[in-house]
C-alpha cells in the first residue's frame, strides 16, 4: 500500500510538471509562468484536501458500523443478561431448601446485581448511540462536504476548460506569426484570449472557494472525530468501572451468605465464641479485604490470622501481625485450632 502511495504522489508530480511546461511553451511570460505555477500548487493543494476528508469519511463511517455492531451484539447480550436474572428473582422468590435458604438469598442477590448490570450497559449502548454514532453520521451527510466537493468539480472542471483554451489560443498566435494575419483572425484571437483571461479567472476564484471549504470541513472532520474517539473510551471506562462496583459488592454478599450458611449448619461449638473451651484457631487469607473502619482488619492473600470470634451474620474477630479487628469470615480458610494458651506463640 505504501508502493502505490509514492507510485501515484510520483505520478502527480510528473502530470504536474508536464501541465506546466505545456503551459510555459504556449503562454509564455514570467507573470504568466508564476499565475501557472501558482494555479498547479493550489491544484495539488485542493487534490490532497480531497484525500484527506475522503479517508476521514471512510474511517467516521467505520467507526459508526462497528458502533452499531456493537449496539445490535449488546442488545442481545442484554436480552440474555436480563433473562437470567428473572430466572434467579424467580428461583430466589419461590424456593427453599430444607438445610437452609443460602442459595435462594444468593439468587435473589445476583439477580439484583445482574439487572443493575444489564441496566448500566443499556444506558452505556444509547450513549454510544447519541454521542458517537449519531454527530459522526449526521457529519457524514451533512451539506458542507457535498458542496465543498461539488465547488472541487467545478474548480476541476474550468481548469482543464481553462487548460485546452490556452492551448488553442497558443495556437491561435502561432497561426498569427507563421501567416499574414487578417482582421477576422485577429478577432477570434482576441475573442480567445479574452475566454482564457476569463477562464482563469474563474479558475482561481473557484481554487479559492474549494480550497477554503474543503479546508474548513477537514478541520471539522479531525475535531469532531476525535471527541467523539474520546467519549466513546470515556463512556466505557466509565460503564465498567461501574460493572466492577456492582461485582465487587456481589461478591462481598454471595461470600457473606455463603459464610452465613456453613455458621448456621456447623455445629456451635466448633466455630463460635471464644470462651467454648476448645481454643481459637488459625486462618489463611484467601481474599484482600481492606479495612473500612478502625473497628475491622486489612487483610493480604497469605496472611494468617488468629481467629477468636465468628459471629452467624458472617464476620469474625481475630489478630494479624500485631493488629486485632473484625473481617468477613468468608475472606479465609481454616487451617488448624490453636489452645487458647498458645496463643502468643504464633506471631
Amino acid at each position: 500500500m505504501e508502493a502505490i502511495r509514492k507510485q501515484a504522489s510520483k505520478l502527480r508530480e510528473q502530470v504536474a510538471k508536464q501541465q506546466q511546461d505545456v503551459l510555459k511553451q504556449f503562454v509564455g511570460g514570467s507573470d504568466n509562468v508564476e499565475s501557472c505555477e501558482t494555479e498547479i500548487q493550489q491544484s495539488d493543494k485542493l487534490e490532497k484536501l480531497c484525500i484527506s476528508t475522503r479517508a476521514a469519511k471512510h474511517f467516521q463511517r467505520d467507526i459508526v458500523r462497528g458502533i452499531e455492531g456493537l449496539i445490535v451484539t449488546g442488545s442481545k447480550q442484554i436480552e440474555i443478561g436480563t433473562r437470567l436474572s428473572e430466572d434467579g428473582q424467580k428461583y430466589g422468590s419461590e424456593n427453599t431448601c430444607t438445610s437452609g435458604n443460602t442459595l435462594s438469598n444468593v439468587a435473589l442477590t445476583y439477580s439484583k446485581a445482574r439487572a443493575q448490570i444489564e441496566k448500566e450497559h443499556e444506558n452505556l449502548l444509547k450513549l454510544l448511540r447519541t454521542q458517537v454514532t449519531e454527530p459522526l453520521r449526521d457529519m457524514i451527510v451533512r451539506s458542507p462536504l457535498e458542496d465543498a466537493r461539488r465547488l472541487a468539480k467545478r474548480y476541476d472542471r474550468v481548469r482543464q476548460e481553462t487548460e485546452s483554451q490556452a492551448i488553442d489560443v497558443a495556437r491561435c498566435q502561432s497561426r498569427a506569426r507563421d501567416t499574414n494575419i487578417n482582421s477576422e483572425n485577429m478577432l477570434k484571437l482576441e475573442a480567445a484570449e479574452r475566454k482564457l483571461y476569463e477562464l482563469k479567472s474563474n479558475m482561481l476564484t473557484l481554487g479559492k472557494e474549494a480550497s477554503a471549504a474543503m479546508a474548513a470541513v477537514e478541520s471539522q472532520q479531525q475535531r469532531l472525530t476525535l471527541h467523539r474517539l474520546i467519549a466513546m473510551v470515556e463512556a466505557e471506562r466509565a460503564y465498567h468501572q461501574r460493572v466492577l462496583q456492582i461485582l465487587d459488592k456481589l461478591e462481598l454478599e454471595m461470600l457473606s451468605e455463603r459464610q452465613r450458611g456453613e455458621t448456621t449448619t456447623s455445629p456451635a461449638g466448633s466455630y463460635e465464641g471464644s470462651t467454648d473451651g476448645l481454643g481459637y484457631f488459625l486462618g489463611e487469607v484467601i481474599h484482600p479485604y481492606r479495612a473500612e473502619s478502625d473497628a475491622e482488619l486489612t487483610l493480604a492473600v497469605g496472611d494468617y490470622i488468629v481467629v477468636r470470634e465468628v459471629r452467624n451474620d458472617g464476620w469474625a474477630e481475630g489478630e494479624c501481625k500485631g493488629e486485632a479487628g473484625w473481617f468477613p469470615y468468608g475472606f479465609i480458610v481454616r487451617r488448624k485450632r490453636i489452645p487458647a494458651t498458645e496463643v502468643a506463640q504464633v506471631f
